[in-house]
């Protein structure tokens, strides 16, 4: 371990923890005491095992890159910005700064040195941080999404043998897939011979719509079921002619209401009114 790397080791202690926490301010956050106290022992396990900061990514830099990806995870799941996580961990440069005091005076050399080496160290270890803010934020964007998606395709039970999907919003191939999954399995376990795919909710029906719709119909029917389109607006119908799309075989409704009667006629069903 060089002079440099001894002069920053000593100042990983709990007076530059407390200064750092003072500097940071609101850019801290919720448990930022103890993230703090782990990323100045994680230091100092880096600067032990003889770490050097232009190898920032090596071994024994590893508990601090740990460290703050935890606290970047932490940072997200509280809704703070990737500028406030940034400029915590930015923050440790000055209680640093103000510990070599002594040593720029007595020795200016190495005190630059040992200047030079936190910079260095404490601009990986907020490069460190953003990668793992994006990441994790990227993370929990694709969850919600793949959630959202899961929300707004729900496979319904109306009749005994009869399912219906809801369709809202655009539909898309890996929309089309999770709806057809959730489908058949939904026919697997329920033993349905109808299903009705509503498409009140999407707004057009494209050439591309029109295929992810025909590969749902052609995979429920290699399950033995069949099919029902409802929600054929007349917009819709003009662009499906318009398009040339061919959905001969296919039975279609304008409404939810009109294919649950035609599903429950086909399934052998009888609804009447009963007489007051």
């Amino acid at each position: 371990m060089n002079n440099e790397s001894r002069a920053v080791l000593a100042l990983l202690g709990p007076a530059t923890s407390t200064e750092w926490l003072q500097h940071a301010g609101s850019a801290g956050g919720k448990g930022a005491e103890s993230e703090a106290a782990d990323l100045l022992q994680a230091l100092r396990s880096g600067f032990e095992r003889g770490g050097d900061v232009d190898a920032f990514q090596a071994a024994p830099w590893a508990p601090v890159r740990e460290a703050l990806e935890a606290f970047s995870r932490s940072r997200v799941a509280q809704g703070h910005s990737a500028a406030d996580t940034s400029a915590f961990v930015l923050a440790l440069k000055r209680p640093l700064f103000t510990g070599l005091q002594g040593q720029l005076v007595s020795d200016p050399k190495s005190g630059m040195a040992a200047v030079w080496l936190i910079t260095k160290l404490v601009d990986h270890m907020a490069q460190w941080t953003v990668s793992s803010y994006q990441r994790t934020r990227e993370e929990v964007i694709k969850r919600q999404q793949e959630e959202l998606l899961e929300l707004s395709t729900p496979v319904i039970k109306l009749w005994e043998g009869v399912l219906a999907v809801p369709m809202i919003g655009t539909l898309d191939s890996a929309r089309t897939q999770l709806v057809m999954e959730a489908l058949l399995q939904r026919i697997v376990d329920t033993g349905s011979q109808l299903a009705i795919i509503d498409i009140t909710g999407v707004p057009t029906v494209d050439t591309l719509v029109a295929q992810h719709l025909l590969k749902t119909v052609s995979a429920i029917r290699l399950m033995g079921a069949e099919c029902i389109i409802s929600g054929i607006r007349p917009q819709i119908a003009q662009t499906i002619v318009h398009l040339g799309i061919d959905l001969h075989g296919i039975a279609s409704k304008s409404n939810l209401a009109d294919a649950l009667a035609l599903a429950l006629q086909q399934t052998g069903y009888r609804i009447s009114r009963v007489a007051e």
